[in-house]
C-alpha cells in the first residue's frame, strides 16, 4: 500500500521528489515534517549524479516503500 495516491505513477526522480514532499506535508508536526523534508533533499543531492535507469528505478521503489513505512509509523502513534 502506498502512502499517498499516485505512487504507482512515479517514474522519474523529479516526480519522486514532489511525491515525497507531499508525503512530508501529511506528517503530524512541523518538526517531523522539517526533519523528513531535509532528509528528502539530502538524499536527492547524494543521488543527483545517478545515471543508470535500473538504479534510478531501484531508488524510486525503495523511497516509496520507506515513505509508506514512515507514514504508517506516524498513523499508528495518533
Amino acid at each position: 500500500m502506498a502512502p499517498l495516491p499516485g505512487a504507482e505513477l512515479v517514474q522519474r526522480p523529479l516526480q519522486l521528489y514532489r511525491y515525497l514532499l507531499r508525503c512530508c506535508r501529511q506528517l503530524p508536526t512541523k518538526g517531523i515534517q522539517e526533519h523528513y523534508r531535509h532528509a528528502v533533499r539530502q538524499s536527492f543531492r547524494v543521488h543527483s549524479d545517478e545515471d543508470s535507469p535500473e538504479r534510478i528505478q531501484q531508488i524510486i521503489k525503495r523511497a516509496i516503500e520507506d515513505a509508506d513505512w514512515i507514514m504508517n509509523k506516524y498513523k499508528k502513534q495518533n
